[in-house]
């Protein structure tokens, strides 16, 4: 780990300890003090960041119970040997994906993302990789992200204006657009392209 991101472990750290605190803690005083641990946290992260201390509460301070990763989908979807990717509003391209939302599985969840973000109706073949975030993408979130890549086959359906993407179309591994990194970057994509050419894959786990 770099130094200068040593600051921001000790910030989550302190962040999951005082929401651990709270909600297990019975004692009046301790309450306060993890209160004010979880301050001190989003004060180190605004300071860091130049982002207000309400927009970190309303990002990092805002979970309650014991501390765990969002879950983060995304769709590999093929066509003729090339892999679909959607254009976010910033020019960027991506795997059509998103958080999981809390009330649907993650199957079902990267089914709705591709909907919303291609158009496309599609069925979940296989996962290829369950990856935590902060080893493959930059920057680095002040939250834990557990990132599950989905191998999905298109039944129907066609590219529709909404308010995420911008367009959509199929690449080589060769021709690769400028890609949203702090989504998904080149290594990865090729972790999907090897696993669209494997009848054997088995999934990637860390």
């Amino acid at each position: 780990m770099e130094k200068n991101e040593q600051w921001l472990q000790w910030a989550v750290e302190l962040q999951a300890i005082a929401q651990g605190g709270l909600f297990y803690g019975k004692d009046k005083f301790d309450l306060e003090r993890y209160e004010r641990i979880r301050e001190i946290s989003a004060e180190m992260i605004s300071a860091k960041t130049e982002l207000s201390i309400d927009t970190v509460k309303d990002l990092f301070c805002n979970d309650i119970g014991y501390q765990t990763p969002k879950i983060d989908t995304r769709a590999a979807i093929f066509k003729n040997g090339k892999i679909l990717l959607v254009q976010e509003a910033n020019g960027t391209w991506s795997l059509p994906g998103g958080w999981c939302d809390v009330n649907i599985s993650v199957a079902e969840n990267t089914i709705k993302e591709v909907k919303e973000e291609a158009g496309l109706n599609v069925k979940v073949k296989r996962v290829i990789a369950v990856q935590d975030r902060e080893k493959h993408n930059l920057p680095i979130y002040a939250y834990k992200v557990c990132k599950i890549f989905m191998q999905c086959e298109v039944i129907d359906g066609e590219f529709t204006t909404n308010i995420e993407t911008i367009g959509f179309d199929y690449f080589g591994i060769d021709e690769l657009p400028k890609l949203a990194e702090e989504k998904n970057n080149r290594e990865q994509i090729e972790m999907c392209f090897k696993a669209m050419q494997s009848d054997t894959w088995e999934a990637l786990f860390e």
